[in-house]
């Protein structure tokens, strides 16, 4: 299934849909149609009742790919974040590639932790946006980034979960752009306390959630010592058109479900909690500068500016697009306090 959750004028609130071929089916009333009166109208109760609605999506998923329930196609949604009031939001560190080449960029050596565990970081879930406009103040601007990431949602509660089970708690991957205030982030980071307003202003995932039988396809092994299922899907990164970017799902060299094992160590997770792959390799400006640099002394920086536009694209799970929209001149780097 490829999931997604729509807005209508006249609708108050977030709606569940089916998405094929372009067009969003309105699920709620396509499942109450066959009978099911009791289906929920809205993805987060969807994936906080998994087991009892599966079925039921299936068997309209199915039928609307045949052509049925064409009075329930919807005519012009806006697509919201698939998710939109996730109850966290964690991102991993997935990408040897990546860690590798910005560190070397930045002339220190590869840290041997990253081979020894997954780590993650919280973001702010109330800041979720899905495809549209991102809205940025004056210090975002100052070295803003894209990030090209996968992302998964989970499906159903669990704790101390072991990697070899943790597939099973995903109920779909999406894409994933951690959007990324560079000059802010590396300023709080001197104080060795993880990215805070850096990254808090917006997280945007989407188009839709694709449920992972549709990936079957693609699974590849894990490297080796590693568990988890990983995919062979294309990512590539775009700016006002102009490809940035490319890389591989397939490249992760910690997998969602080890991820997963740590995130619930001695914690329950929840339906609706995101959790993201990391930025694949060559997934950002912040390393492609760093790589230019070193390649060209002279070599101009890229960052975003306000009306650019963002494609990032994964085989199978569409294409997410976003705007950078200036919102004020407010600044928070002028306020610095200075020593007495």
């Amino acid at each position: 299934m490829r999931i997604v959750s729509y807005y209508l004028e006249e609708i108050n609130g977030p709606r569940i849909g089916l998405y094929h071929e372009g067009r969003v089916l309105n699920l709620t009333h396509a499942a109450n149609s066959i009978g099911v009166s009791y289906f929920t109208p809205t993805v987060e109760l969807f994936l906080e009742n998994y087991a009892e609605y599966e079925y039921t999506a299936q068997t309209v998923d199915k039928r609307f790919r045949d052509g049925d329930f064409e009075k329930y196609i919807i005519e012009n949604p806006i697509l919201l974040p698939p998710v939109t009031r996730p109850a966290s939001c964690r991102d991993g560190y997935a990408f040897r590639q990546h860690v590798f080449t910005a560190r070397r960029n930045r002339g220190v050596p590869m840290i041997p932790e990253f081979d020894q565990y997954p780590i993650f970081y919280f973001t702010n879930h109330q800041a979720i946006t899905g495809p549209g406009d991102v809205l940025c103040m004056k210090d975002h601007f100052d070295k803003l980034d894209f990030e090209l990431e996968a992302a998964v949602v989970i499906r159903k509660r669990g704790r101390n979960i072991r990697a070899a089970d943790a597939d099973k708690y995903i109920a779909g991957y999406m894409i994933m752009n951690d959007w990324s205030a560079r000059t802010l982030q590396m300023e709080e980071m001197l104080l060795n306390l993880g990215p805070a307003k850096g990254k808090d202003f917006a997280t945007s995932i989407g188009p839709m959630i694709i449920t992972p039988d549709e990936l079957e396809d693609f699974v590849i092994a894990p490297p080796a010592g590693h568990v988890g299922k990983r995919h062979n899907l294309k990512m590539v990164a775009r700016v006002n058109g102009v490809q940035v970017s490319e890389g591989n799902l397939g490249d992760m060299d910690w997998t969602f479900a080890e991820i997963i094992e740590r995130a619930s160590y001695g914690v329950t997770i929840h339906p609706t909690e995101i959790i993201g792959s990391g930025t694949v390799g060559t997934g950002c400006f912040l390393e492609l500068n760093g790589t230019a640099k070193l390649n060209d002394p002279n070599a101009v920086p890229q960052w975003l500016q306000d009306g650019d536009v963002v494609e990032l694209e994964i085989d199978q799970l569409g294409i997410l697009k976003n705007r950078i929209v200036k919102e004020d001149d407010y600044s928070i780097l002028n306020l610095k306090k200075k020593p007495a």
